[in-house]
């Protein structure tokens, strides 16, 4: 499977949109490359945490979130739901769930909760907190991860504290 191909079928190569969110992507499968080097113990499956990585907010562009470049319709927190269905459509039923499940430290919608459960959903997950879609310069610290994630509870912030135990180098 080629990432970078199924992202082009839905995004313009080179729109401010696609570089943003591939530089996004690149970012978190980065930092996933790390911890996973970090430690081999885990023992995931390396070419799919980099394929789901690209992959994970391949559904931005159906939200309506001007401050990220994204002109659709949806509301920003179902882009990983949006996402999923993309990716279900392609055949990639494993890439889908980590869509569904990489949004902060996990997330309750109206049609269910879409926690991270396999290593590898947990694993970019956390890479994922590092990075925004605004500042693709910088890298957030745990305690801005924390303080942003605080605003859905204090199990956010607990499932959070549980990946930093896992995946902390």
């Amino acid at each position: 499977m080629n990432p970078i191909a199924i992202l082009k079928k839905y995004y313009l190569e080179g729109s401010g949109l696609y570089n943003r969110l591939l530089t996004h992507s690149l970012s978190v499968a980065n930092k996933a490359e790390a911890i996973m080097q970090a430690h081999p113990e885990l023992k995931v499956d390396a070419n799919f945490v980099y394929e789901a990585a690209i992959l994970h907010d391949i559904g931005i562009f159906l939200t309506n979130a001007p401050s990220v470049d994204c002109a659709g319709t949806q509301p920003y927190m179902q882009h990983g739901r949006l996402g999923a269905e993309l990716l279900r459509r392609e055949g990639f039923e494993r890439h889908a769930r980590v869509c569904e499940r990489h949004t902060g430290a996990g997330i309750s919608l109206p049609e269910g909760d879409f926690f991270p459960e396999t290593t590898e959903e947990k694993l970019i997950c956390y890479a994922d907190c590092f990075y925004s879609k605004t500042h693709l310069d910088e890298e957030k610290t745990v305690e801005q991860i924390k303080k942003s994630l605080s605003k859905y509870g204090d199990d956010a912030v607990a499932r959070f504290e549980n990946m930093i135990l896992e995946f902390r180098y």
